[in-house]
């Protein structure tokens, strides 16, 4: 295949590596805003790579077989709907868009085209999380009661970051959403958010937070939490548990967890924790990445589709609703906003 590399920041030369060294990828084509910095991706990949001087140039016939988004979050509505309108299979770094206007105009242009959107929900594609939701399936945890979700930066990231990342909810809870969701096999009904800022002003002048909590109710009667810091100093810290009347079962804790026990005969720390999503989720980017190209073959289903990223976006949107009025908010109140004509 020929495939179009769109944006080659930390992510997108993360993926461009994995492309280009797929055995069904003939050719990579590398576009970015800053076009100098698409010919160093594509002079560090070698042979099998080219720069390309504008974005333009991948949405000609025939001029590829799929694109691969990972630009700035603010371009990636566009750039969906430019595929969808060019035929082409698209995979997207979450989100579609940085707002539910937006993700639903993008959503409704793919729908009408008949067109493949892949959404970059990569924890579906990592062992553990995977092998959880088989265990929930089998009926191994019995009726699920409790859930709890983490997810924990190890350091906050750059500040010109945050005011384009859509907010703690968006940017990281909006992972534990869709794997609950995904593991669990339950709709996130109604959720209870609060937000609290003990770090750098720069969250709080963005108007976000640094540190969140979330009650979330799930449609067959189970209750959950989801926690996010951009604080973690011990490490990078993504774990789910599952909880039911048969067992209990965690994602995400072994030898690299960065947790230190203080119980007798623990070991006394973590010598090689996780340090970023890269470190902990490495192979599960490569995975999803080799299952857009079975899909763009047509030998895979869909695995996360548009819808499948807009489910977890209306819990996000939720979250932030019931931080700013403080009350319990139903993700079908927000659902409807969205549904809504004047909304897109």
């Amino acid at each position: 295949m020929r495939i179009a590399q769109l944006g080659v920041g930390r992510i997108g030369t993360f993926h461009a590596a994995t492309l280009h060294d797929h055995a069904d990828v003939r050719e990579l084509l590398i576009a970015d805003a800053d076009p100098a910095r698409a010919v160093a991706a594509a002079e560090r990949l070698g042979a099998g790579a080219r720069a390309l001087a504008s974005v333009d140039e991948v949405f000609a016939p025939g001029a590829v077989d799929a694109v691969v988004i990972t630009s700035a979050t603010a371009a990636h509505a566009e750039l969906i709907r430019r595929a969808a309108r060019a035929g082409l299979p698209a995979f997207c770094e979450k989100p579609i868009a940085s707002d539910l206007a937006g993700t639903m105009a993008a959503l409704r242009e793919v729908e009408a085209a008949g067109t493949v959107l892949q959404m970059g929900f990569q924890r579906r594609f990592d062992a553990g999380y995977r092998a959880a939701r088989e265990a929930v399936r089998r009926g191994r945890i019995g009726r699920l009661h409790t859930a709890r979700a983490i997810t924990s930066d190890m350091a906050p990231p750059p500040p010109e970051f945050i005011p384009l990342s859509g907010g703690l909810y968006r940017d990281c809870l909006v992972h534990d959403f869709d794997i609950l969701r995904w593991v669990t096999g339950h709709e996130i009904t109604e959720v209870y958010a609060i937000g609290a800022n003990g770090g750098a002003s720069f969250f709080a002048e963005a108007g976000d937070v640094d540190t969140a909590a979330v009650l979330l109710t799930l449609d067959g009667g189970a209750l959950a939490t989801a926690t996010s810091t951009r604080y973690n100093g011990a490490g990078h810290d993504i774990r789910l548990e599952l909880c039911g009347t048969a067992d209990t079962l965690a994602v995400g804790v072994g030898p690299r967890t960065p947790v230190t026990s203080v119980e007798a005969g623990s070991a006394p720390g973590v010598p090689d924790p996780w340090t970023g999503f890269l470190d902990r989720f490495g192979s599960a980017y490569r995975a999803e990445l080799a299952a857009f190209l079975r899909v763009v073959a047509g030998d895979l289903a869909n695995p996360c589709d548009g819808r499948d990223a807009l489910a977890a976006l209306l819990v996000a949107e939720a979250c932030e609703v019931s931080r700013h009025e403080r009350r319990p908010v139903e993700v079908a109140e927000i659902a409807d906003r969205a549904a809504k004509p004047d909304a897109a």
